[in-house]
């Protein structure tokens, strides 16, 4: 079992920022063109990545310079010393990572097409448990600034977070721990979580599945969801992204296409990390979210993150 990458108080007392959910190994196929079934070709170049949406915002925040930690759930073998290894290049603390006695490292195969830019997943999901809320509570929550949720096991991480509500209750303003949580897959036991956070980020296919043709009337249809003086926060692809602020106020920002499209694997975590690197730093919701837009847009002209910023 690994070690962690960084331990105890961030030097110069830097607060860090968490992310908790998924973490899995994605083996990445880069073909000239998406294959037809049943068909027999090679691929440009393959390669193994650390892949999940909150380890791949993880990836992104440590390298726009910001002190962060993963929590997500990992069992031995090869595929997890692989992904620690990755995490402490990267300088990503684990600390707190839930090492589970039965399970396997969830796997993704993933098609990178050169053509199209488009990325096709198949995820082997695995029965590896999710971080419970008894997990969380090992969590020094004094260490940490802002920490996000990738929804998941909801009922657990709702559990998490009023245990954070508690902690900010009695703290100073600039003491409390802000809450973000991404809700991307369209399950309606995730719509507890919209309710909990200060920053809520909902998919393009949450929003469609509930209707919605645009961001600006998802958010607007949304907006009830969330708890007073929260944001709301819906990327759609290449219209850009729009959102919500606590007063009401509706803003938007164009995407920022690369010449090229490369690789839209984790595009969405990318704008989720940068939105948040921002709006922790005390920029703007506008500029966060353009700020998002712009280093999501760096990663679709990428093959991976290196590069991005």
């Amino acid at each position: 079992m690994a070690a962690a990458a960084r331990r105890g108080p961030v030097p110069g007392g830097e607060k860090r920022i968490m992310c908790v959910g998924l973490v899995c190994l994605d083996i990445i196929s880069v073909v000239e063109a998406y294959p037809a079934e049943d068909s027999d070709i090679r691929c440009v170049s393959q390669r193994w990545q650390r892949g999940g949406n909150a380890s791949n915002s993880c990836t992104v925040l440590a390298l726009l310079g910001v002190p962060c930690a993963f929590m997500g759930s990992l069992a031995t073998g090869h595929a997890a010393d692989f992904i620690v290894a990755d995490f402490r290049r990267r300088g990503v603390d684990v600390t707190h990572v839930a090492w589970q006695p039965r399970g396997d490292v969830p796997c993704a195969s993933c098609v990178v097409s050169v053509a199209s830019g488009t990325r096709t997943i198949v995820l082997y999901d695995t029965n590896l448990p999710d971080v419970t809320a008894r997990d969380f509570e090992q969590v020094d929550l004094s260490q940490y600034k802002w920490i996000h949720w990738e929804a998941r096991n909801a009922a657990e991480q709702a559990v998490m977070m009023q245990r954070v509500e508690q902690y900010n209750r009695a703290r100073p303003p600039e003491d409390r721990v802000r809450i973000s949580v991404e809700l991307e897959k369209p399950r309606e036991e995730h719509l507890l979580l919209m309710g909990l956070g200060d920053v809520v980020f909902i998919s393009k296919d949450l929003a469609q599945h509930f209707g919605y043709r645009s961001a600006p009337e998802a958010l607007q249809g949304l907006r009830s969801r969330v708890q007073p003086g929260a944001t709301l926060i819906c990327a759609w692809a290449e219209k850009g992204a729009d959102a919500i602020g606590p007063g009401g106020e509706l803003v938007h920002s164009d995407a920022f296409p690369p010449e090229t499209l490369v690789d839209t694997l984790g595009a969405g975590d990318t704008f989720n990390a940068a939105v948040i690197f921002s709006l922790s730093a005390g920029k703007s919701l506008q500029d966060a979210i353009t700020f998002g837009c712009r280093i999501a847009g760096r990663k679709c002209g990428n093959q991976g993150f290196d590069g991005i910023v």
